[in-house]
């Protein structure tokens, strides 16, 4: 079994949307954004991660770049098995001269299919895993933020990634009930590309909204601590020059009202089913924050106004979902909420 072992490696992998994260040995390695650039006559793969999400929205017609995750889910299968396999290298920095058998636990959206499930698991296969077990986000979020999953105490999990927003309650180690939404961070990227261009009358790119976004993005109009004003460089529509105006962050405030309500009518739908015990828990605990979503500013104090609940934000919510990924994996054996 040692001689097994020492041919094994585990890995935790949170399979985002928008970024990759990789836990090998307690400590993340990888964190890149989930985007591969592919040579368009060889089909070979040019870049993975942050290499190829700089030439987005920047190639030539010989190069084409892909995100194999849409929605939380696999989107293009063959994009996503060498996504996988790209990030598994990049944990032993390509050094290694021999492939070892992984052990690989992924997770995967509540609200996903089986189709969907197989898809993932699959991929993770064909990249090389001998072993893989899935694990729900929430809960994933819920262990890496130091929730007691296993006490029979309800909590409620908000997970806002790239691609959908998971609510759930958890109790002994379970998902009693959950939303699961695809409004997210993507969708708050496409609100600012359509706002930049129906108020100011210029094109932006996805990348620039985002930026945006980490920049000045906000969910409540009126800030104690506000950002500056955010310069923008884009392309004119009237006269196709390209041009720079300044966002505040109080507009930015406004175009994303609409996802933002999105996500609190999914919030209340959740607390609406969940079993009268466990609201009880609920009302002491709280509601906790996680993902890249929960950095939006203002938006836990959004959240507790329509609420009247306390809300917590996980202290590095990015990184939630994957360090309860890499706790479950050091506990395979005892945590029965993997699914095999």
């Amino acid at each position: 079994m040692g001689l097994f072992n020492w041919f094994t490696q585990e890995v935790a992998i949170d399979l985002g949307t928008a970024n990759t994260l990789i836990i090998h040995n307690d400590k993340v390695v990888v964190d890149e954004p989930s985007i591969v650039a592919f040579d368009r006559t060889t089909n070979k793969v040019i870049a993975i991660g942050r290499q190829a999400m700089q030439m987005e929205g920047k190639t030539h017609d010989n190069i084409k770049t892909v995100r194999p995750l849409r929605d939380g889910v696999i989107a293009d299968f063959t994009a996503a098995e060498h996504l996988i396999r790209g990030m598994v290298k990049l944990v032993n920095n390509g050094k290694s001269w021999f492939f070892p058998s992984l052990r690989m636990v992924v997770c995967i959206p509540s609200g996903i299919t089986e189709v969907e499930k197989r898809a993932v698991r699959d991929s993770a296969e064909i990249a090389g895993a001998k072993e893989v077990y899935l694990i729900h986000e929430p809960m994933a979020a819920a262990v890496g933020i130091g929730i007691d999953v296993e006490e029979p105490v309800g909590n409620m999990i908000i997970d806002i990634g790239g691609g959908t927003t998971e609510i759930a309650v958890i109790a002994l180690s379970g998902i009693v009930c959950d939303q699961s939404i695809r409004v997210a961070g993507d969708n708050f990227d496409s609100d600012i590309v359509q706002y930049i261009r129906r108020q100011h009358n210029i094109m932006i790119g996805e990348r620039t909204a985002e930026k945006i976004k980490i920049e000045v993005g906000a969910a409540l109009p009126e800030l104690q601590d506000p950002p500056a004003d955010f310069a923008v460089q884009g392309r004119d529509l009237m006269t196709g020059i390209p041009k720079q105006i300044t966002v505040s962050y109080t507009e930015i405030a406004h175009c994303l009202d609409k996802s933002i309500s999105k996500i609190e009518e999914a919030i209340l739908k959740a607390l609406e089913i969940t079993p009268p015990e466990l609201s009880a828990d609920i009302y002491q605990t709280g509601i906790y924050l996680t993902g890249g979503g929960a950095l939006l500013r203002g938006l836990d104090k959004r959240v507790q106004a329509k609420t009247k609940l306390p809300v917590h934000v996980a202290e590095d919510p990015l990184r939630a979902v994957v360090r309860g990924t890499g706790i479950a994996l050091k506990n395979i054996g005892r945590f029965k909420f993997l699914m095999q």
